[in-house]
């Protein structure tokens, strides 16, 4: 036995990889680097050239606001770590504590801004500080792009996934309320964790789908919901979502749920305003105390899991954003 269980550590030695040094061609930022901030490793790339860039950040915690704005090439952000296929060792972080309650429009507020197409990030946390009380957000994301073993922190509006292809895979995503939103963007949520925090009622979803032909779609596959770490949170208390338009459209698949999920599933905009009548709110092999229950009448029990083809299109695989590693 002992040498069963010394030869399954070896292998999950083998099998994780680390990235405690620059790939070839990245700038770099942090202790020792060539920029002190992100944003001036950002604003020192060109916008125009057409070859791939990258920059390498080292350990350390990064309180700054970062946009990264539109350009001709790839551009990818790698973070340090000694696992890059989990956020769990993750040594980079990029923080903030913007909010509208600062006068500031939503989409404003965002730790991490991102413009350009076929942009990457891998092993990064962003977080927004400011809590309960307004919305904050920590990605605001414009733009065909892929999060690969990050973190994404905050309480309201955390994830703004907005327009363009979205991919976040065995990434972790923690909030409260209307915690991952959007209007345009298909979004696929491959093997995340979603964490919810201390709250008698929240929702994690928020899709602002503007109209039956609208490109918003969220499918969230092979995920988990459950309690962040260290919250107590009442039986029941949490929504799949609930709809900012009536034409929102969310799928959780093959995702095991604890009992924080309420027995309904999905919940009204509001008792003025609930949006109902042209949602999707679909449901499809999902496990565990959140996932039983009668579910609200404008759910859907699908008879099969939405492809990725569906969400992405057939071509996703050749995408800048796209990593097949993670899948």
């Amino acid at each position: 036995m002992r040498s069963l269980l010394a030869f399954a550590s070896l292998l999950t030695a083998v099998l994780a990889t680390s990235r405690t040094s620059a790939p070839s061609g990245c700038i770099t930022v942090g202790s020792g680097a060539t920029y002190s901030t992100i944003q001036a490793a950002v604003n020192s790339l060109s916008t125009t050239s057409t070859t791939a860039q990258c920059i390498f950040i080292e350990p350390g915690s990064y309180k700054e606001q970062v946009t990264v704005p539109s350009r001709a090439a790839e551009l990818t952000f790698y973070g340090y770590t000694s696992d890059t296929s989990s956020y769990g060792d993750n040594e980079v972080t990029i923080t903030n504590d913007l909010a509208v309650a600062d006068g500031l429009s939503d989409e404003e507020t965002g730790t991490l801004i991102v413009l350009a197409a076929n942009f990457k990030m891998y092993n990064i946390n962003v977080a927004n500080t400011y809590g309960d009380g307004s919305q904050a957000i920590a990605l605001s994301a414009y733009a065909d792009s892929g999060y690969y073993a990050c973190q994404f922190l905050g309480y309201q509006d955390t994830v703004l996934a907005e327009e363009g292809y979205q991919i976040y895979a065995s990434s972790y995503i923690e909030g409260a309320t209307d915690f991952v939103f959007g209007q345009y963007s298909p979004a696929w949520f491959q093997s995340c964790d979603i964490g919810v925090l201390d709250a008698s009622l929240g929702y994690i979803t928020a899709d602002g789908r503007t109209s039956s032909t609208g490109t918003s779609y969220y499918v969230f596959n092979e995920c988990s919901i459950a309690a962040a770490s260290g919250a107590s949170v009442p039986s029941g208390a949490y929504y799949l979502g609930r709809p900012w338009s009536e034409y929102a459209r969310v799928v959780f698949q093959n995702t095991a749920m604890t009992d924080v999920i309420n027995s309904a599933g999905w919940a009204e905009w509001s008792s003025s305003e609930p949006n109902t009548e042209d949602v999707l709110f679909g449901e499809y092999g999902n496990t565990g105390d959140g996932a039983e229950g009668t579910r609200a009448s404008f759910a859907t029990k699908l008879s099969a899991a939405v492809s990725i083809e569906t969400i992405l299109g057939s071509d996703y695989t050749s995408a800048g954003y796209y990593d097949s590693s993670y899948f």
